[in-house]
C-alpha cells in the first residue's frame, strides 16, 4: 500500500473515531480513550507489514491489533459506518472504491 493510501485510510480512521466520540462520548475533541485507540490506530497502519498490497484490516489474515483494540475499533466502525456517509461522502467514496479496486486485485490473482 502505498504512503499516500496509508495517509488516507488513517484520515478514514481518525474521522470514524471522531463521529464515534463526538456522538457517544458528546465530545468536541478526542477524549483520552478515543484519541489512544487513534494513536495505537495509526501505529498498526504505518507499521503494517502488507504494505504496499495491504487489505482493509477486516479482510487481513493476520490480525495485528489486541483484541480489547480490536473490540473497541469494530464498535466504532458499526457506529459510524452508516453515519459518515452524511458528513463525508466524498471520503466514504473514495473508501468504497479502494474496497472495491482491492477485491477485484484479489479475486484476478487468485484466477
Amino acid at each position: 500500500m502505498s504512503s499516500d493510501k496509508i495517509e488516507r485510510e488513517k484520515e478514514t480512521i481518525h474521522t470514524m473515531i471522531s463521529i464515534y466520540c463526538k456522538g457517544k462520548h458528546h465530545q468536541a475533541e478526542l477524549c483520552d480513550e478515543c484519541r489512544s485507540l487513534l494513536l495505537y490506530a495509526h501505529q498498526r497502519l504505518s507499521n503494517c507489514r502488507f504494505a504496499p498490497d495491504k487489505p482493509f484490516c477486516k479482510n487481513c489474515t493476520v490480525h495485528c491489533y489486541k483484541p480489547d483494540k480490536r473490540q473497541q475499533i469494530r464498535e466504532v466502525m458499526r457506529y459510524a459506518g452508516p453515519r459518515i456517509f452524511f458528513y463525508y461522502p466524498l471520503l466514504t467514496l473514495k473508501h468504497l472504491a479502494q474496497g472495491i479496486k482491492t477485491n477485484l486485485k484479489l479475486l484476478f490473482q487468485h484466477a
